[in-house]
């Protein structure tokens, strides 16, 4: 079935943004359980093959619609050196794909992309959610202190 050629745009930017989030949390996992921060590293991982079953998602309905996935085509992975750090740049990767999401929703209201509506918008659910999550894990770092925050997600504690 021939897609709209805007709505297959939208498609791949959202694929984008999914693509670069798999190896973000996936690196950050591996850096986490290297720490001794099992918890996260936990966290992290089952973000990191969430991430992949959007794109998985993405990708079928990009072929569905008879467009091309650019599965080439990535943002820049931003690995933080420390917790908050990367809590920080998860943030702003998820904070965009929530924008992204919604602009498809938009658009797919416009041209009547019902199929489409349906199949992102619980990933924008998903996506939402992880913002509460990370600003949660911001203001506890916050609260609590860093170091009793990774003392609550380390393996001494598991």
């Amino acid at each position: 079935m021939k897609g709209n050629d805007k709505i297959i745009e939208g498609l791949n930017q959202a694929l984008t943004i999914e693509l670069t989030a798999i190896n973000q949390y996936f690196i950050q996992a591996k850096m986490c359980k290297n720490w001794g921060i099992s918890k996260l590293a936990a966290k992290h991982y089952e973000e990191s093959m969430g991430e992949m079953k959007h794109a998985e998602k993405l990708i079928d309905r990009i072929l569905f619609l008879e467009g091309v996935p650019e599965i080439a085509r990535y943002d820049v992975i931003r690995v933080g050196s420390d917790i908050p750090e990367q809590f920080t740049n998860d943030l702003a990767l998820e904070t965009k794909g929530v924008q992204a999401y919604n602009n498809l929703i938009s658009l797919c209201a416009q041209v009547k992309d019902y199929g489409t509506h349906e199949l992102v918008a619980p990933i924008l659910s998903d996506s939402e959610e992880h913002v509460d999550w990370l600003e949660t894990q911001l203001h506890l770092i916050q609260t609590l202190g860093l170091p009793k925050f990774l003392l609550l997600q380390s393996e001494a504690n598991a």
